[in-house]
């Protein structure tokens, strides 16, 4: 008999156990459900017997524990309860986070929007307007059952688990270990320069996918990276093009968010820093996560010899970014 390798847990979430989740909290589906882009957990609409579509979200396995998903439960509803327009997960029976069959999940409210228009100066102030307040609510406590982010969680120990479980092709490996070295070494210089910045709980995957429009404005879904960390973080990820383009874009977000919270100029120091530990970390996510089979199918250029050639020549190009000064003056 042929071994198989073991089925992934999502092999075992089928429509049926969906339905069968929401049930039990009692919730009744239709029996439509549309998987929604969600690689890390399961994310479905879900048609309802009565009422509007729901969201529900099954957690990844052993990812977070139950006191982290819920401290980002409570950071969301604060949000919310300050009418910051972010997506609270749904109270039922007196709780946000509920068990089925080994499985975690939430269920949320269905917010539709569409993609913001980055180019517009006035979506971005107004962008920046609602970070500013999720920033400053943000800071008036820290998580303490959530992870930070740190060049030790986001590039040191990615950079070891992709070395030490020979992800890198052997005729790279001399490259590839010198240029993170080098990309590291710029991260902790961006860093020495910016000085202690304050940290606070962040959304911690602000980009435009994050961001839903609609004609009332925008409306912040998926806090599930949420962490402690500087406040440029929610900031950069907004920014694109040249340089000259992203000194704009960064001042019509700021324009808004300083309404709401201060900024410290000496952030921008750690914008390319944080750019380069995102790369990293990128990486070494997909080749945690290749054993789920959605990933193969997502990612089939994953760890061919041309993706990790386009590392090293990226990260490259990040280690010259990184000695430029920041977007203006600090």
């Amino acid at each position: 008999m042929t071994n198989q390798p073991p089925l992934h847990p999502f092999a075992g979430l089928g429509p049926d156990r969906v339905l069968d989740a929401l049930d039990s909290v009692g919730l009744r589906g239709d029996g439509r459900l549309i998987a929604l882009n969600s690689y890390e957990n399961r994310v479905y609409q879900v048609g309802m017997e009565e009422g509007p579509p729901v969201v529900v979200k099954f957690y990844r396995p052993q990812r977070w524990s139950d006191a982290a998903i819920l401290e980002e439960h409570a950071f969301v509803e604060e949000l919310a309860e300050r009418e910051i327009p972010a997506v609270p997960a749904m109270v039922i029976n007196g709780r946000s986070l509920h068990e089925f069959e080994g499985f975690r999940l939430a269920v949320f409210e269905r917010r539709g929007g569409r993609a913001p228009e980055l180019g517009d100066p006035a979506t971005l102030e107004w962008i920046g307007r609602f970070i500013g307040r999720i920033h400053a609510v943000g800071a008036l406590k820290p998580y303490t059952g959530r992870p930070s982010l740190t060049i030790e969680t986001f590039g040191t120990e990615p950079r070891n688990y992709l070395l030490e479980n020979d992800w890198i092709p052997p005729e790279l490996l001399a490259a590839y270990t010198s240029v993170v070295d080098q990309a590291l070494a710029g991260v902790a210089h961006c860093y020495d320069r910016a000085g202690a910045t304050a940290v606070l709980r962040l959304h911690g995957d602000c980009h435009a996918g994050n961001v839903l429009w609609t004609d009332a404005g925008p409306h912040f879904v998926d806090f599930d990276d949420s962490r402690m960390g500087p406040a440029v973080q929610d900031l950069w990820m907004l920014l694109s093009g040249e340089r000259g383009e992203m000194v704009r874009q960064l001042g019509d977000v700021l324009a808004g968010y300083e309404d709401f919270c201060d900024f410290d100029p000496r952030q921008l120091y750690l914008v390319e820093a944080l750019r380069t530990l995102r790369l990293l970390h990128y990486s070494a996510w997909i080749a945690r996560r290749w054993d789920d089979p959605a990933f193969p199918a997502a990612f089939p250029w994953f760890n061919t010899q041309r993706y990790w050639q386009d590392r090293i020549l990226e990260l490259r190009e990040q280690v010259a970014l990184m000695d430029e000064p920041p977007l203006w003056p600090v």
